[in-house]
C-alpha cells in the first residue's frame, strides 16, 4: 500500500498512542474495545469450526460409517496438529497485512470446512482419507487464535493487556463449549432438508441430521467476516517485515513459556477434543454429549479470569499455583476410572476432569500474562542498553511481544494433537487411558519445578 493510500484509508490508524492516558481515554479506549469485541465473535467462532469433530465423530458411526475408536480419536486431534503448525506463519500475518484484513481473510476461509464436512457426511461410502483432509482443514481455525492474540495485544496499553487478551481469549476459547453444545441440538432438527438433506434413524427412534453440525457455522461466519471488514482497524506502527519478528525465537524465555503454555493451553484444548470420546469409552451408558459442554466452557471462562487475577496478582503466582493444583487433578483422575474389579465412578470422574478444564483455563490466562510482561520488559532494557529512545523501545516491545504470543501459542496447540492421540494410543495398547494419564501428571509435576525455578524464585535473566 502506497503513502498516499494509507492517508486515504479510513481503517487505517497512523498515530496509535495507548500508553498515553489522554489518547486512551478521548479516542483510543472506543476504538481498541470495538476491534476486542468483533476479534472475539471471529475467535469464538473459530474455535467452534476447530472443534467441530470432536462433536461430529461422536456419531459418525451412528450415521453408517465403521471407523475404530483410534481412527476416531485421530480425527478429533488431526486439527489441533494443523492449527499448531499453521500458528507460527500466522503469527507473522497481523505485522504484515495488518489485523483487520487478516482477520476478514482467516475468517471466511472457514467456511470451507464446513461445507465440505457437512456434504461428504451424507455419503457413508467416503473414504477415511477424505475426513482427514477435512479435519486438517479445521485446523486453520484454530491458526486464528495467535493471528488474533497478537492483534489484539497491539490495541491495549501494557497495564490492561493481560485483561484484554483474556477476554479475547477466554471468549474466543467459549467457542469450543458453544460449538459442544449446539451441535447436539442441531442434529436433531431437520434445518436444510430444503436442500435435500437426509436423516438418519436412530435406534430410539428419533432422526439424526449431522450435517446440521457443520452447515450450522458457515452463515454465522459470512456475517463475523462483514463485521470484521466494516468494524475493525488496521494499526500503521504495527507493521514489521517476518525478519523483525524472527529474533524472538532465539530467545531463552521463548520456549520455556512455551513449555508452560502448552500445559496449559495445551490441557484445554486436547481434553475438549478428546473429553466426550475418552468418556464414551470408559463410561459407555453416559450420554456424554448432553455434558461435554460444560468442561470447555468453564475453562474458556476461567481464562478470563486467570488474566485478571494476574494483572492483579502477577501472572508468575498464579500458575505457579494452578500448575500444583492441576497436577492435584491429574492425580485423583486414577481413582475414578474403571479398572480392575472397579467399575469406576463417572460422576466424581466428570467433577475431576472439571477441575482440569478449570485450571487448565485459568493457567491459559495467566501465562499470557506472563508472556507480555515478560517479553516486554526485556525488549525494552534490550533497546534501551542499545542506546535506544522509550519510544523507540515501547515500539520494539510491542512487536516482540505480538511475535512472541503468537509463537508461543503455536507450540501451545500441540497439546490438542497430543492428548487425544495420547488417549488413543493408551487405549489401543492397554485398553485403558491411565498411561496417557501418568505422563500428562509428570509433564504438570516439572511445569511447577520450572515455573519455581526460573521465574518464582528471582526475576527472569535477561535474553
Amino acid at each position: 500500500m502506497s503513502q498516499q493510500d494509507e492517508k486515504n484509508n479510513h481503517y487505517l490508524l497512523n498515530n496509535w498512542k495507548p500508553e498515553n492516558p489522554q489518547f486512551w481515554e478521548n479516542k483510543g479506549k472506543g476504538i481498541a474495545r470495538r476491534n476486542l469485541w468483533i476479534s472475539v465473535a471471529c475467535l469464538l467462532l473459530a474455535f467452534c469450526v476447530w472443534m467441530l469433530f470432536s462433536a461430529v465423530t461422536v456419531n459418525l458411526n451412528k450415521v453408517g460409517f465403521n471407523f475404530t475408536t483410534d481412527q476416531l480419536f485421530l480425527l478429533t486431534a488431526l486439527p489441533s496438529l494443523s492449527g499448531a503448525i499453521l500458528r507460527v506463519p500466522y503469527s507473522f500475518m497481523v505485522p504484515i497485512f495488518g489485523g483487520r484484513y487478516w482477520t476478514v481473510l482467516s475468517t471466511v476461509i472457514l467456511i470451507i470446512p464446513c461445507v465440505w464436512l457437512g456434504i461428504v457426511i451424507q455419503n457413508t461410502a467416503t473414504p477415511y482419507w477424505v475426513f482427514i483432509i477435512i479435519a486438517l482443514l479445521c485446523g486453520f481455525a484454530g491458526a486464528n487464535f495467535a493471528s488474533s492474540m497478537g492483534n489484539i495485544s497491539f490495541f491495549f496499553p501494557k497495564a490492561r493487556q493481560g485483561s484484554a487478551l483474556g477476554v479475547n481469549g477466554g471468549l474466543g476459547n467459549l467457542g469450543v463449549s458453544v460449538m459442544q453444545l449446539v451441535a447436539p441440538l442441531v442434529i436433531f432438527i431437520p434445518m436444510y432438508t430444503f436442500l435435500g438433506v437426509q436423516g438418519v434413524a436412530q435406534a430410539d427412534g428419533s432422526t439424526m441430521w449431522l450435517t446440521n453440525a457443520a452447515w450450522i457455522w458457515a452463515p454465522l461466519l459470512l456475517i463475523a467476516t462483514i463485521a470484521a471488514w466494516f468494524g475493525m482497524n488496521d494499526i500503521a506502527s504495527s507493521k514489521a517485515s517476518v525478519a523483525e519478528q524472527l529474533p524472538v525465537l532465539g530467545r531463552l524465555h521463548t520456549w520455556i513459556l512455551a513449555l508452560l503454555y502448552l500445559a496449559t493451553f495445551g490441557s484445554f484444548i486436547g481434553f475438549s477434543a478428546g473429553f466426550a470420546m475418552l468418556a464414551k469409552t470408559q463410561f459407555p451408558d453416559v450420554n456424554i454429549l448432553k455434558l461435554a459442554f460444560f468442561g470447555p466452557f468453564l475453562g474458556a471462562l476461567a481464562r478470563s479470569v486467570g488474566g485478571f487475577i494476574s494483572d492483579k496478582f502477577g501472572g508468575v503466582r498464579v500458575t505457579l499455583i494452578n500448575f500444583i493444583f492441576m497436577a492435584i487433578f491429574s492425580a485423583l483422575i486414577f481413582f475414578t476410572l474403571p479398572g480392575g474389579s472397579s467399575p469406576g465412578n463417572f460422576t466424581t470422574f466428570y467433577l475431576v476432569f472439571m477441575g482440569l478444564f478449570l485450571t487448565a483455563g485459568l493457567g491459559s490466562g495467566s501465562t499470557f500474562q506472563m508472556i507480555a510482561v515478560i517479553f516486554r520488559r526485556i525488549t525494552v532494557d534490550r533497546v534501551k542498553a542499545q542506546g535506544g529512545s522509550e519510544e523507540q523501545a515501547q515500539q520494539e516491545a510491542v512487536t516482540d511481544t505480538a511475535a512472541a504470543l503468537g509463537f508461543i501459542s503455536a507450540i501451545g496447540a500441540v497439546g490438542g494433537f497430543f492428548i487425544p492421540k495420547a488417549f488413543g494410543t493408551s487405549l489401543a495398547m492397554t485398553g485403558s487411558p491411565v498411561g496417557a494419564m501418568k505422563i500428562f501428571l509428570v509433564f504438570y509435576i516439572v511445569c511447577v519445578a520450572v515455573t519455581w525455578l526460573v521465574y518464582g524464585r528471582r526475576k527472569a535473566a535477561k535474553s
